[in-house]
């Protein structure tokens, strides 16, 4: 891996990121493992750490009879673990693997979903109807170049009283040097407008190789990822930051209840992740795309 910062166009980032995530979907689906949803009760971690969060700011019942959109859902155990959980969900992703894979698993299941392939940054134009709550967690919105138009897809897809929650890595975490032996900064925390190149031909779940290794991602701060949600007319009703992360972000982190943290004595000095949940202002969003 490099992390070197490069000037790409979107489109060529774009498509060097969909065949990465291609490779990634025959290895992911060894490594999720997927026989565990036979058990009717299971939930994915993801979405059990979620749901903990979310709660407070749900109906009495959860989320049975709400509308659901999962944006970048990749092979679809958090949507299924969503839809288990009440709702009636709607995958996005990209990847059309990923979606015969999510597509394979709800239909094993016996879970009624539907299924969506579209950029995210398009899911507006390409998903019917509008929803209860926009869900996305977790590694999802660094591969993302535009946030403002991110956020616009989002208000656009929730219903007046809707409500979006994102729980994602911590940028500050992404800034760090994943190989050094002490938490060191070694990466953009700020946007540049230009993309960090990888190459690195692992994945975060499994042993397979990935044929297509070079991948795009942008840096984005807690205050430009705010502050696309704010202008695109949410308004923020939680906010909070963890310790842990659900996969192993550098050698040295621990396995702990709850996923990954850094060694005890490290444990307070740095997040992991963070957590967003908004909804639409009531003097109305605007939402442009």
């Amino acid at each position: 891996m490099n992390g070197s910062n490069v000037d790409i166009d979107w489109e060529s980032a774009r498509r060097a990121n969909q065949e990465n995530w291609e490779d990634r979907v025959p290895v992911h689906t060894e490594a999720y493992g997927l026989a565990a949803f036979d058990d009717p009760a299971h939930l994915s971690d993801v979405v059990r750490d979620d749901l903990a969060t979310m709660t407070s700011f749900l109906p009495a019942d959860g989320l049975s009879g709400l509308d659901l959109c999962h944006l970048q859902c990749h092979i679809g155990t958090d949507t299924v673990s969503l839809a288990r959980a009440g709702a009636t969900v709607t995958g996005v992703d990209f990847s059309p693997s990923a979606l015969r894979a999510a597509t394979d698993l709800a239909a094993r299941l016996g879970i009624d979903a539907t299924w969506v392939q579209t950029d995210v940054l398009d899911a507006r134009a390409a998903v019917t109807g509008d929803f209860d709550v926009v869900y996305t967690s977790i590694g999802t919105i660094s591969w993302l170049d535009d946030l403002d138009r991110w956020a616009a897809q989002i208000v656009q897809l929730l219903r007046p009283s809707g409500m979006f929650f994102i729980r994602d890595g911590h940028p500050a975490l992404y800034a760090l040097d994943e190989d050094a032996d002490t938490l060191t900064t070694r990466y953009s925390y700020f946007a540049t407008g230009r993309a960090q190149q990888w190459d690195d031909d692992s994945t975060y779940a499994g042993d397979g190789r990935i044929d297509h290794a070079r991948t795009y991602e942008w840096p984005h701060p807690l205050s430009e990822i705010l502050g696309a949600l704010l202008r695109a007319g949410l308004r923020l009703v939680h906010f909070d930051e963890g310790r842990t992360l659900p996969w192993r972000f550098s050698d040295r982190m621990v396995e702990v209840s709850g996923g990954y943290a850094w060694p005890e004595a490290e444990r307070d000095l740095i997040p992991c992740t963070y957590t967003i949940i908004a909804r639409v202002d009531e003097g109305g969003a605007t939402g442009d795309a």
